[in-house]
């Protein structure tokens, strides 16, 4: 098998939550070897999930070991956990610095995205880490970059995009920010960008020998959604306003009631040419030369008459039903599918969407394999399951950093390295 994309390349990962998480994850499913930074002193939720316990999982349908440990069980530190290694020390004591000094002088990247002051205090800032390997490339993700008025302040994806103006376009016009959904597009859309970021960071030290660092603001990063809003608010002076499910010029688009509990279909017409597609459909094949719905500005201002067109139709139609009649007029639709509905969907599983992995304590389950896995020369699969909290301790330690035996014991008899959170701060400096 050919030698993966970031084969070679060592990345360190001290990220939180799903941004950093996800932008880690990526880089080891190119083949890098990413080795996550985790600590005994505490169970870091933003890092390795909330303190979910084994009956949690049990009463939820899961299948863990009993000796499971709670930071090992997480559902979404199980996925962007893949394909990385776990080495923990005390970066809050000189002897867990120098080990993460030495760390990164002999690797190639350090992502994370932190509160910026969190880098500073700890004493691992890229202005301090440079000087030891000049050639490191140091990417970090906070909220809103590592300068500007607002770069000390803490956010997560909802704070973030509601400064950025996204929460407030992606209401119903009925209305106001407490409908507002709780699933944000800023990690991911963060977690894709610093990958990016930092393989053209890879590449220019490639031609120049220099690494350097890369300073993204998730927020910014989630304002290139919003490009159409943006451009109009510059050109225009026209703020947006909430549309639901339709668009800003395309019509119609919406989301149509079918037969069944809680069945819709998402339908979208961009062209003359599919809107005839779904008039014949639907049979009605005369709403395509009526005036009202001639051209696609008309379509527009009597989106409210097409709405009730369509969905006299769809609602006596199961979702996939209406979803196969509409595609093979050319009219672009998808039913709107449930999370179960989704692993049954016959085109994820040809497109080998899955894979089974096998966890030591949360169990065996499938998981989503990486979003670029189809890669014709290099295909991409998760090699490794998330890491138990410092599985990877003696590798790092000794292989990597060059610590004797003798040495390495010194660090677990000093509450550096463990697998087990310790329960106080007396037990971990004993």
């Amino acid at each position: 098998m050919a030698p993966l994309p970031l084969e070679g390349i060592r990345v360190i990962d001290m990220t939180v939550v799903w941004a950093g998480p996800f932008g880690g994850a990526l880089l080891g499913d190119l083949g890098a070897e990413v080795i996550k930074i985790d600590t005994i002193q505490r169970h870091d939720m933003n890092s390795r999930g909330q303190n979910i316990t084994v009956e949690q999982l049990r009463a939820n349908g899961g299948n863990p070991s009993p000796d499971a440990k709670p930071y090992n069980l997480s559902a979404n530190f199980n996925s962007v956990g893949r394909n990385k290694l776990s080495v923990t020390m005390d970066l809050t004591r000189p002897e867990g610095r120098e080990v993460f000094y030495r760390l990164a002088e002999k690797s190639d990247v350090f992502i994370e995205n932190n509160a910026p002051d969190v880098v500073r205090k700890l004493e691992i800032s890229y202005d301090i880490l440079s000087r030891r390997n000049p050639r490191l490339i140091m990417a970090s993700l906070p909220a809103f970059g590592t300068t500007g008025p607002y770069s000390h302040f803490r956010a997560y994806g909802a704070n973030m995009e509601a400064v950025v103006g996204h929460t407030l376009l992606r209401l119903y016009p009925d209305t106001d920010a407490t409908n507002a959904t709780g699933v944000f597009l800023a990690d991911a859309a963060g977690g894709a960008t610093s990958a990016f970021a930092i393989m053209a960071a890879l590449y220019h030290r490639r031609k120049t020998g220099r690494g350097q660092f890369i300073d993204l603001s998730q927020a910014e990063n989630v304002m290139h959604t919003l490009s159409q809003a943006v451009m109009d608010y510059s050109m225009n002076k026209r703020v947006a306003t909430t549309l639901g499910n339709r668009h800003p010029s395309r019509a119609p688009q919406g989301v149509y009631r079918c037969a069944g509990e809680d069945s819709w279909i998402a339908v979208s017409c961009g062209s003359d040419e599919e809107f005839r597609g779904l008039c014949e459909t639907i049979g009605r094949p005369e709403l395509a030369a009526d005036p009202r719905f001639a051209d696609s500005l008309s379509r527009y201002k009597h989106q409210d008459e097409l709405d009730g067109e369509i969905e006299a139709w769809t609602a006596g139609r199961d979702h996939h039903e209406a979803f196969h009649a509409l595609q093979a007029a050319g009219v672009p639709a998808s039913p709107v599918l449930n999370m179960a509905e989704v692993f049954a969907d016959p085109h994820l599983r040809a497109r080998d969407n899955w894979q089974q992995v096998t966890h030591p304590e949360a169990g065996t389950y499938w998981h989503l394999r990486s979003p670029i896995h189809h890669m014709s020369k290099t295909p991409l699969h998760i090699r490794k399951h998330a890491a138990l909290l410092g599985e990877d301790n003696e590798y790092v330690y000794k292989q990597v950093c060059g610590y004797t035996d003798e040495e390495y014991r010194w660090f677990v008899e000093n509450g550096h390295a463990g697998m087990t959170v310790l329960e106080s701060k007396a037990e971990a400096r004993r």
